[in-house]
């Protein structure tokens, strides 16, 4: 009796707890596959969230600085500082419109501009002939008459045309007006002379001015405008030939508003 209780015992399995850890593998598969079905990432969706995203954090009504927005890169699970661009949306320019935009590099020309004619100016040192500054209605090169002309005439004299020349190519690559305008003194012209008043002198140089520009030194018709004011706008007192002097001058004005297209 008690050998076949032995035998019972010998002929026990042993390997059960291989059906529990089977079935526990499977639940951990199962787990493992819902969490990965889970974690898929729709990338066409979390795109437009990041473009969303960005156009909120870079208004400029919103509390928050301006900024990227969303760094990350799910492609490669590189961040903000991560070789990839994949998924970043450009920071846009600092203006917020077109015209803003086209207003800021206009300025920034009309500033370079002004740079480079004061620099010419000092290197040749035309301080007493020629004088440029910004105003209100853009960048005014003044010119001295004498440099320019001979007394009561309106015919360019050789001394004038570098300084003419230099300009122009300096001009060449601005979408803006020039306005020219001449300017003289109170005095009246002389007896036989070939302008009938100072508004037919004054006139006539602008043009002469103009007429380089164009047939010289081949420029857009477009770009400039002729102006006379005779005496009527002085930068001094006509009460000395010092000051009638800086009364006689033509003034090229880099106007600030763009060539209309």
């Amino acid at each position: 009796m008690s050998r076949r209780n032995r035998k019972q015992k010998g002929h026990e399995n042993h390997e059960r707890w291989l059906i529990t850890y089977a079935d526990l593998i499977t639940l951990l598969l199962i787990f493992f596959v819902i969490m990965y079905a889970m974690s898929k990432v729709d990338m066409n969706k979390y795109e437009e969230l990041s473009r969303s995203l960005h156009l909120q954090f870079t208004k400029a009504d919103s509390i928050i600085l301006k900024n990227d927005g969303i760094q990350g890169d799910l492609k490669t699970g590189k961040g903000e500082e991560g070789d990839s661009k994949d998924l970043q949306t450009p920071t846009p320019t600092p203006a917020a419109t077109p015209g803003a935009s086209e207003q800021e590099i206009r300025d920034q020309e009309l500033r370079d501009l002004l740079t480079k004619v004061n620099q010419y100016i000092n290197e040749n040192h035309l301080e007493a002939q020629v004088a440029a500054n910004n105003s209100q209605r853009g960048v005014v090169i003044k010119l001295n008459d004498l440099i320019l002309f001979d007394l009561g005439k309106a015919d360019l004299k050789p001394a004038a045309l570098p300084i003419l020349n230099k300009l122009a190519s300096l001009f060449q690559t601005l979408n803006t007006k020039v306005s020219i305008e001449g300017h003289t003194d109170d005095l009246p012209l002389q007896t036989g002379s070939l302008y009938r008043d100072n508004w037919g002198l004054s006139q006539a140089r602008s043009v002469s001015v103009v007429r380089h520009f164009l047939t010289v030194e081949g420029m857009r018709n477009d770009m400039f405008v002729s102006a006379a004011y005779a005496d009527t706008m002085p930068v001094a007192p006509n009460d000395s030939e010092a000051n009638r002097a800086k009364n006689r001058r033509v003034e090229i004005i880099v106007l600030r508003e763009p060539i209309p297209h």
